[in-house]
């Protein structure tokens, strides 16, 4: 297999001179016991003067916004001074560790515990190991702009290489970071890999250079392949931007993780992605789509929020949940962009437009906006909590419902210019002005505000007016684009699911004796009633019990029967709350609104001229 001699060549490159400067913090990894799910760090603090070391694990990660206790997984944590004396650690805070008397150098030594191979978390076991960054290594308060030298030492006859997008050194298996902020974000996967490698041309002689590392999925012959079709993608990617952004280490590097025991998960990073598939075979057409998919909308980001960076994000603070306005955006707009490009390339036949339906369907956008929905990302991206929460009815995702602001705000540009403008000349903008430009490694140069998003929009139109109401309306807002007019252009169209069809509302029941329990059960409070439905407007919710239904003994078939009655009929509810009181509550039916995007063409409507040539315009590939 190739993976190996080609794995060395690359990364055989000169130290970069930062990381000659004199007290780096380093970290010596070793794996005494992989098949428990465990690993061991050395980490070294030096040249500290009289100071006391403060170290201490994140409580979060770059590319998730809601908080994650990653110090839970340390035990058997020790500290040395320089001559390997053992020192005192006292613990001032849940995820914070203090040494006070030392002679200028810790070295800390613990074991942490991961068997959970994601973009956010660690694994560890006899075959491999996923090094989220903020899951595996704690640093020292004040120390953030030092730079960093990092070893791994495997499991004898392991046979194990990195891949990751920390600065290669001439050691394999060793590597620097300029700083904290870069380090950790940088994913290490430690296995068996086989790897492709291949180049795109830039303009000057240039040539942007890519790895896609692989733990599992197929031969090297599949992952060639892959890379195949990952270089047309990466090029219809470039072609919005106009150019791919310089890669510190100098690559960029695809990080697949398709073992059958990781989780299901990709994030992005600053110079590389991490992708975990469980059990997807590079082999097979269903299992490269899969891994397109993630990639399409993974690479994106190397433009769109790893460089193009919301205020709120930058510097990002591992010691909580990072908030900003903008998810909208940095990921709703990447969500619209992954099957777009994928389309172009030639890779896929879908497009990115039944993402209107769901925010159009949805109830969240009744009482929270596009930069609402952001700000409730700490909340919603995989934040634990043990009570019941509202999102079913109130929260539609910022990838969602930013991917259908996406589609509006491409078609709305395209229709208002005749052409001459798109959301693919708006993200260059935004790239020219906020993405490009010197900056420390694991930073930017600057970041943008929703202000700067208004003023972007009105200057690239040169419209004002346009921009401040499509702003104040759909994006701080709560209103909806006219998206049948929208799509319409595209030789699309919306239809009524079931225009003749009686609706309570999407409303979850359950029989059980005495009647239909709304929800699935008064345990966990689960389904909602969605705001703005008749059943909502009548008064019921999860946990009641409707024991009648105009007089009768409440049962499925006769919910179910109610939707062959008409829009307007008055229904009486024979209703027990959970305390055991009861109601009799009216449900005014309505008419489904319940949408759907077609074609023209499957409701046997031709294209016109117009339609077909502005479908063209959108949906074919703008790459060299």
């Amino acid at each position: 297999m190739r993976w190996l001699p080609s794995l060395v060549l690359l990364i055989v490159v000169a130290t970069p001179a930062w990381a000659q400067s004199p007290t780096p913090v380093s970290y010596r990894v070793t794996f005494p016991a992989p098949e428990h799910h465990w690993l061991q760090v050395e980490a070294t603090f030096s040249a500290l003067g009289s100071t006391p070391l403060r170290a201490r694990m994140s409580r979060s990660s770059p590319g998730r916004y809601a908080v994650h206790e990653f110090a839970k997984n340390i035990f058997k944590l020790d500290a040395y001074d320089s001559e390997g004396r053992r020192l005192l650690v006292t613990r001032p805070d849940v995820d914070e560790w203090r040494v006070d008397r030392h002679d200028g150098t810790v070295r800390i030594v613990y074991q942490i515990f991961g068997d959970f191979p994601d973009g956010t978390y660690m694994g560890v076991d006899t075959t491999h190991a996923h090094l989220n960054m903020p899951a595996t290594f704690l640093w020292a308060i004040g120390l953030e702009s030092r730079p960093i030298q990092i070893t791994f030492a495997p499991p004898a006859g392991a046979g194990w290489m990195a891949g990751t997008q920390l600065y290669p050194t001439a050691d394999a298996l060793a590597f620097t970071a300029p700083n904290l902020q870069y380090f950790m974000d940088s994913p290490v996967e430690l296995a068996r890999l086989t790897m492709s490698t291949f180049e795109v041309a830039e303009a000057g002689g240039r040539a942007a250079r890519f790895r896609i590392v692989a733990h599992g999925g197929g031969t090297q012959a599949d992952v060639d392949g892959l890379a195949s079709l990952v270089a047309r993608l990466v090029r219809e990617e470039r072609a919005v931007f106009g150019a791919f952004p310089d890669y510190e280490p100098g690559f960029y590097t695809f990080i697949l993780d398709l073992v059958d025991w990781a989780s299901a998960d990709a994030m992005e990073h600053r110079n590389s992605t991490y992708i975990s598939l469980p059990g997807v075979r590079l082999d097979t057409s269903a299992g490269r789509e899969e891994v397109l998919d993630a990639i399409a909308h993974e690479f994106f980001h190397n433009w769109n929020v790893e460089r193009i960076r919301p205020a709120g994000l930058e510097p990002f603070d591992f010691t909580r949940e990072n908030i900003t306005c903008c998810l909208w955006l940095a990921e709703g707009f990447t969500q619209y962009y992954g099957p777009l490009l994928l389309r172009r390339a030639g890779l896929t036949g879908q497009i990115p437009i039944g993402i209107v339906a769901d925010v159009v369907n949805g109830s969240g956008r009744l009482v929270r906006s596009a930069v609402e929905m952001s700000e409730h990302g700490p909340f919603a991206d995989a934040g634990v909590a043990n009570d019941v929460d509202d999102r079913s009815r109130t929260f539609i995702s910022y990838y969602t419902y930013g991917a259908a602001v996406a589609l509006a705000l491409d078609l709305s540009l395209r229709d208002l210019t005749g052409g001459r403008l798109s959301l693919d000349d708006y993200m260059a903008r935004l790239w020219r002005d906020f993405g490009q430009g010197a900056a420390t490694p694991g930073l930017v140069a600057r970041t943008y505000s929703l202000a700067d998003l208004r003023t972007t929009l009105s200057t690239l139109t040169g419209n004002q007016a346009f921009a401040n109401s499509f702003f104040d309306r759909f994006i701080e807002g709560r209103e909806v684009p006219d998206y049948a007019h929208l799509v319409g252009l595209a030789g699309y169209a919306f239809r009524r699911v079931a225009p003749d069809r009686a609706w309570t509302g999407p409303v979850t029941v359950r029989e059980e004796a005495g009647g239909l329990r709304i929800g699935r059960g008064l345990a966990s409070r689960e389904g909602l009633v969605p705001f703005g439905t008749p059943a909502y407007e009548a008064g019921i919710d999860t946990g009641d019990l409707i024991t009648s239904i105009d007089g009768q003994p409440a049962s499925l078939a006769a919910w179910i029967g109610l939707t062959r009655r008409r829009a307007g009929d008055m229904v009486r509810l024979g209703v027990m709350r959970r305390d055991g009181t009861r109601a009799m509550l009216a449900l005014t039916l309505g008419s489904d609104p319940t949408v759907q995007v077609v074609s023209k063409e499957a409701i046997g409507a031709p294209l016109t001229t117009a339609e077909r040539r502005f479908r063209e315009t959108w949906l074919t590939t703008k790459a060299r």
